[in-house]
């Protein structure tokens, strides 16, 4: 993984030193809450309902044991004794007191972390698929690529003040395992008559106004990457909405100016910068790549495994996942056990999950998008070893992929934008399907919800989705289906009126019966919809 240069410290501990100076003369009345809320939130801190937030960026979702440890010693010294792990692959603390969020971030600063750009109208935490450098089926490891971005647009002093919120992913495979199509900006690194590049997706998104992101060139040497990127987010700064934060996204301005005029613009910004040289070198990428050069894996390991414990062979069934070195897997530590809060850890969870890296997975770790973490390189013959230890520290919920693994945000729980409280109707849900003992049954089911407009939870892209609103003063959900994250991108449609509490994990229910009795053979949920429409859900669902 990605190690700080002199550079990269430096930068860091200077923005520690600035913000407590920030927060002092917050606390001593010498700047406003409005004065202090840009400062604050370009640090990655959130004023919510009942505390400070903190949102700490994880690049591309890697950590390593030492930076898995000091996440779990802040959750001890500053916080509950927990953490959030969120859809952008970043921690959040929800119980942050402003006078301790500058000895917050100078902690991280020690461990090659910080909460820079996790908030803010500028260019957030760049994600990428969790199983990067360890999928057979990708052309290369994409995060040399998300590190490249991430060093070019951190303090990017045109992008800084973007008139929205900016989300990048990059993959390196047909199968997308980012929400790609679902960023501002989605790039896939590709390979054309065996050189490397990228395609560009811009224009995607969820919130009030969702959208599937258009390729708007599919191919840009690698050695333009960076050039085509600020073409793109020069044209967004130029025209982006101001006016309305509604309508301030790049996807609306590509929805309203065109896709082609978009990229007839994009191209000729491009075309000049092209002239102005401010691409790094090539050797650059492969500093960057140096530092992602694999494992060293060892070879003739054997496949074999003992199956013979029942529980054991579900989980290795549903949680493990191929990887491209023999004698391999990429092993899923589920965050969400039945009734849990889905992506919370413990400090003593995260500590344990640390200590199993060290051990069993090259000293690494992956923020999954999913609110899961992953060992991305586990020899089989250790997985015993491995599902004993989080079995232990309830960590081993079989359920990847499952209806079970439900995406949720904090919600009304937590959040001061939410309309309704997410975390216990993922708790209801996961608590109804795992009683019933149809979790198995129903398949690869993703299930996802959110407590407002906003999608934190991407409710838009589950197969089943759940958006919390309110309807006069009282919160009340409604169902949507059909939506898909992955490479076969499709957005969720609402069934129809919202429900109550209760109504909706019925409603779930009914949803899946109708699958169950209408699927055939190697169907999956979202295949069956997709074949008979919405009508016969519609019609189980309200009678």
């Amino acid at each position: 993984m990605y190690a700080y240069d002199k550079y990269d410290q430096a930068m860091v501990d200077a923005r520690v030193e600035e913000f407590r100076d920030q927060a002092r003369r917050r606390i001593e009345g010498k700047l406003t809450e409005d004065q202090f809320k840009p400062l604050r939130l370009m640090n990655g801190l959130y004023l919510q309902l009942h505390a400070y937030m903190l949102r700490v960026a994880i690049p591309y979702g890697t950590l390593d044991s030492r930076q898995m440890h000091m996440l779990a010693d802040i959750a001890d010294k500053y916080d509950r004794g927990y953490g959030h792990f969120t859809t952008r692959q970043n921690i959040q603390y929800n119980w942050i007191k402003l006078e301790d969020a500058g000895d917050i971030l100078a902690d991280l600063a020690t461990v090659e972390m910080h909460a820079i750009q996790t908030s803010g109208n500028c260019i957030r935490n760049i994600s990428s698929d969790h199983f990067a450098g360890a999928a057979a089926d990708e052309v290369t490891d994409p995060r040399p690529y998300a590190e490249l971005l991430r060093q070019w647009s951190s303090f990017h002093p045109e992008f800084m003040y973007l008139p929205r919120k900016f989300k990048i992913a990059v993959i390196a495979s047909d199968s997308d395992r980012a929400a790609m199509r679902l960023h501002d900006i989605g790039i896939q690194i590709v390979k054309r008559d065996g050189v490397v590049g990228a395609a560009f997706y811009v224009g995607g998104g969820m919130g009030r106004t969702p959208m599937i992101a258009p390729c708007i060139r599919e191919f840009v040497p690698v050695d333009q990457l960076v050039t085509y990127a600020e073409a793109c987010l020069r044209v967004y700064n130029r025209h982006g909405r101001r006016d309305n934060k509604y309508k301030a996204r790049i996807k609306i301005l590509v929805h309203e100016m065109g896709a082609e005029e978009y990229t007839r613009q994009v191209e000729e910004e491009f075309a000049h910068l092209l002239d102005q040289g401010i691409e790094p070198p090539l050797a650059e990428l492969e500093r960057i790549a140096g530092y992602f050069a694999d494992p060293a894996f060892e070879s003739g390991l054997s496949a074999e495994l003992d199956r013979t414990d029942p529980d054991f062979a579900l989980w290795v069934d549903r949680n493990t996942v191929a990887h491209k070195a023999a004698g391999y897997v990429s092993a899923v530590i589920s965050l969400k056990p039945v009734g849990g809060i889905p992506g919370d850890a413990t400090s003593q969870q995260m500590h344990l999950m640390a200590d199993l890296a060290k051990e069993y997975s090259f000293d690494e770790l992956r923020v999954m998008h999913t609110q899961n973490i992953v060992l991305p390189h586990v020899k089989i013959a250790d997985l015993h070893a491995l599902w004993t230890a989080l079995e232990e520290a309830g960590l081993g919920a079989p359920n990847l992929d499952t209806i079970e693994d439900i995406i949720a945000c904090p919600g009304l729980d937590y959040c001061s934008l939410a309309n309704a409280r997410s975390i216990p109707l993922a708790q209801k849900i996961s608590e109804r399907f795992a009683s019933s003992g149809r979790t198995g049954e129903l398949g690869a089911l993703k299930l996802k919800i959110s407590g407002c407009i906003n999608a934190c939870g991407h409710h838009h892209a589950g197969h089943i989705g759940i958006l919390g609103v309110d309807k006069k003063g009282k919160e009340n959900y409604q169902l949507l289906l059909g939506g898909s994250e992955a490479e076969d991108t499709s957005l969720a449609k609402i069934t129809g009126p919202g429900f109550d509490e209760d109504g909706i994990v019925e409603a779930v229910e009914k949803a899946t019966d109708v699958y169950l009795a209408q699927r055939t053979d190697g169907e999956r949920f979202l295949d069956t919809y997709r074949r008979i429409g919405m009508d016969p859900f519609k019609e189980a669902i309200y009678g």
